[in-house]
């Protein structure tokens, strides 16, 4: 599904960008780690971007990040991130709008961020991803927890890793309540607990059964 409808702010969405010809634009865990940093600094209405807020000083940083704190806790974050996956040729985010045009927004800083980043680093030139991005809207919470799975279960279906908490760059182990980072916001959404959710999530026959129920959300 391309991106021609206007998203609706206070709805949760499933939210897609792949690159160029399946081209493996993250290779490595200094690049999948930058798209992490990308996906949390631009979730903030700020007008530095992220290659110049590394070339301040420490002192700024630290400032910087202290009123970042005041922005988050007065809710003016653009969306609310759910879940999320990083692939080497894609990235799935699950997302709920907070802002008129905040996935917009939000999406168009991460991917070009990303892009300027990738192309300076690999002496490349040209637009990375294959389209803006994907969305496709979640209806109910049954379907956003089968989806959650669907997306901590990627790298495991593509035979990255044999068990999905030994890929770092998804949200699983934040779901877990074994991760350092509080980058994802989803107690308030999905209540189940991390002893639950993991059994629920390797729960293969289920994860097979329950699949149709999520068809229509799964844009890859």
């Amino acid at each position: 599904m391309r991106r021609k409808q206007v998203l609706a702010t206070g709805e949760v969405y499933h939210i897609f960008s792949r690159s160029i010809a399946n081209f493996e634009i993250l290779n490595n865990a200094s690049e999948f780690e930058r798209m992490l940093e990308l996906l949390n600094y631009y979730n903030y209405p700020l007008d530095t971007r992220f290659s110049h807020f590394l070339e301040m000083q420490w002192v700024q940083q630290m400032g910087f990040y202290k009123s970042l704190d005041t922005i988050s806790k007065d809710k003016d974050q653009l969306v609310q991130v759910i879940a999320y996956c990083l692939m080497p040729t894609h990235i799935h985010l699950i997302l709920k709008q907070l802002k008129e045009n905040g996935i917009s927004d939000y999406m168009r800083k991460v991917l070009d961020g990303y892009t300027k980043y990738f192309n300076a680093i690999h002496k490349r030139k040209g637009p990375l991803w294959e389209s803006k991005f994907q969305n496709v809207l979640v209806d109910n919470d049954d379907q956003l927890i089968h989806l959650t799975r669907y997306l901590h279960l990627n790298p495991v279906t593509a035979r990255l890793v044999e068990k999905p908490e030994d890929w770092i760059f998804s949200s699983y182990r934040e779901y877990l309540g074994s991760s350092n980072n509080s980058f994802c916001q989803f107690d308030d959404l999905l209540d189940i607990k991390p002893h639950a959710y993991r059994k629920f999530v390797n729960d293969q026959v289920s994860y097979q059964r329950e699949l149709a129920k999520i068809k229509r959300l799964i844009v890859d």
